[in-house]
């Protein structure tokens, strides 16, 4: 956190996605949006998604299900549960 913190600005001109971290857990993702059509720029956006997301199921050894459980909030519990 304190490294995004203190190199935000070249992080955000990079136009790289990049997963925030807290004491080695990742607590965010960012993903920049490049300036293009709004459709092509959503497509662009879900693709770079894709992408990170399946470099984190490859580093984390997640299942698609288990990450599926562990980004999507889960309706019936209660925060913290």
């Amino acid at each position: 956190m304190r490294e995004f913190r203190d190199h935000a600005s070249s992080y955000l001109s990079s136009g790289e996605p990049l997963a925030v971290r807290r004491h080695g857990r990742v607590i965010g993702f960012y993903f920049p949006v490049k300036q293009k059509s709004d459709t092509e720029e959503l497509r662009a956006a879900l693709r770079d998604l894709s992408e990170s997301l399946a470099e984190l199921r490859r580093e984390s050894g997640l299942s698609e299900e288990e990450l599926v459980r562990e980004l999507v909030p889960r309706e019936h519990e209660s925060p913290g549960s």
